[in-house]
């Protein structure tokens, strides 16, 4: 009979050890070019108009807005860094369709609950909605996500409209991956950088990185000299081989086809590849034919699940399908064996493109100045079925450190990181 892992090569699936590290680098790197300089990319590479160049002295405070869910935070954020004076309160829109005027005026009441508090004029705000950055640090709403009902918004630079009905004012509007990359300036102290990059891997992913603007394609009033922080959009990176489990998922999403990267290595997927994974083997006849009947009849694989059981860890309080599904001791064992692996390629993929982003922006080529790392996530941080973070170090140190002599360093996980560097942006006085 077959392995398991003769079984996942046969169907297209490039094991952690099987995947060409250099290859995607260089593609990844060829993507980034083509999309920078305006040519046809599956990465956007979207302008922030926003720098990273000073320090943000300790004592700073600013008013901060953070949209991006089904809730929206407000409060200020201190230098060193926490959040104050937090309000949660539910997205407008989120409960039933909202007008302009209703839907402006939630925000409005929490900027003038803490605007009279902060220090710094300008007011930072996180909106991870799909948007197009501006020069003056605006944001025009492409589309919503996670079921905001507000039609009449879209189209709209949400900055401007908000500072009309508060009767002028500035704003600085990031998306969560550029908030996440300016967080690293709140903790930076003494230590020099020579780059940064954001990285977020929950149940999306992105990355944003610092580029020098004479790379980017030409744009009104760019200093040529200078250099601003990069949305890649790296989840929609789509030069990657896929396995027939990939492809079987996807077909069943929303938009089969879109956002390919995203769907190998982070959590809303990883579930249910494992999944797919499963079915298939159950019509090889890896597991018994009990489990074969219970896993084929399964519609939905939640990834913390298949986590959990491929850790072969116990959640409090909550019941694990795959427990019961592969009760018997052989079958558990075959199970997490050919789980485990998707874990694996996702980290090596994790690694593998967040090395073309540091190769990218040039810097690193000194210990004493690496290129810093903020990442944020809970399929980064909480993942269990490996040591998710440690094998990213790993990887990374192979492909910069040892074979390139690039030298980088994550940062430490920090909370509210998207907050806080919505209020980083309000600090820095440095728009493009």
């Amino acid at each position: 009979m077959k392995t398991p892992e003769d079984f996942l090569e046969e169907n297209g699936f490039a094991s952690a050890a099987n995947i060409d590290r250099d290859g995607l680098v260089a593609t990844f790197i060829s993507e980034m070019e083509n999309g920078l300089s305006g040519k046809p990319s599956s990465l956007p590479m979207i302008p922030s108009y926003i720098g990273v160049d000073g320090k943000v002295p300790n004592g700073l405070t600013a008013a901060v807005l953070d949209a991006g869910g089904t809730n929206f935070r407000s409060g200020v954020v201190a230098i060193p860094p926490k959040v104050e004076n937090r309000v949660n309160r539910p997205m407008p829109g989120v409960k039933g369709e909202v007008g302009e005027e209703e839907f402006y005026g939630a925000f409005l009441e929490e900027v003038r609950r803490v605007k009279p508090l902060a220090k710094v004029d300008r007011i930072g705000f996180c909106f991870s909605y799909p948007a197009e950055a501006t020069a003056d640090l605006d944001a025009k709403l492409i589309r919503w996500t996670k079921g905001i009902k507000a039609p009449d918004i879209v189209g709209q630079f949400v900055g401007k409209e908000l500072l009309d009905r508060l009767g002028g004012g500035r704003i600085a509007i990031v998306n969560d991956t550029v908030a996440t990359l300016l967080a690293a300036k709140a903790t930076e102290g003494d230590r020099e950088y020579s780059s940064y990059l954001g990285f977020i891997l929950g149940t999306g992913t992105n990355t944003a990185y610092v580029e020098r603007n004479s790379n980017i394609r030409k744009l009104p009033g760019l200093d040529a000299s200078g250099r601003m922080i990069v949305n890649a959009e790296s989840g929609s990176f789509d030069k990657i081989s896929r396995s027939k489990f990939d492809e079987a998922m996807d077909a069943k999403t929303g938009m089969p086809g879109s956002n390919r990267f995203e769907k190998m290595i982070s959590g809303a997927y990883l579930g249910p590849i494992g999944l797919e994974i499963y079915k298939a083997a159950a019509k090889e006849g890896f597991f018994s034919k009990p489990a074969c009947a219970k896993i084929t009849g399964l519609k939905t694989l939640e990834t913390m699940d298949f986590d959990n059981f491929v850790a072969n860890r116990k959640k409090e309080g909550r019941d694990n399908v795959l427990d019961a599904i592969f009760s018997d001791i052989a079958d558990a064992r075959m199970a997490r064996r050919l789980g485990l692996p998707v874990f694996e390629r996702a980290a090596v993929l994790t690694a593998v493109h967040l090395a073309a982003f540091v190769i990218k922006t040039g810097e690193g080529v000194s210990a004493t100045s690496p290129v810093a790392i903020k990442a944020d996530g809970s399929t980064y941080y909480k993942t269990a079925s490996i040591q998710f973070e440690d094998s990213v170090r790993r990887e990374l140190d192979d492909i910069l450190v040892k074979r390139r002599n690039i030298h980088y360093e994550i940062m430490p996980q920090m909370e509210d990181a998207p907050m806080i560097g919505a209020g980083i942006a309000a600090m820095l006085d440095d728009a493009i």
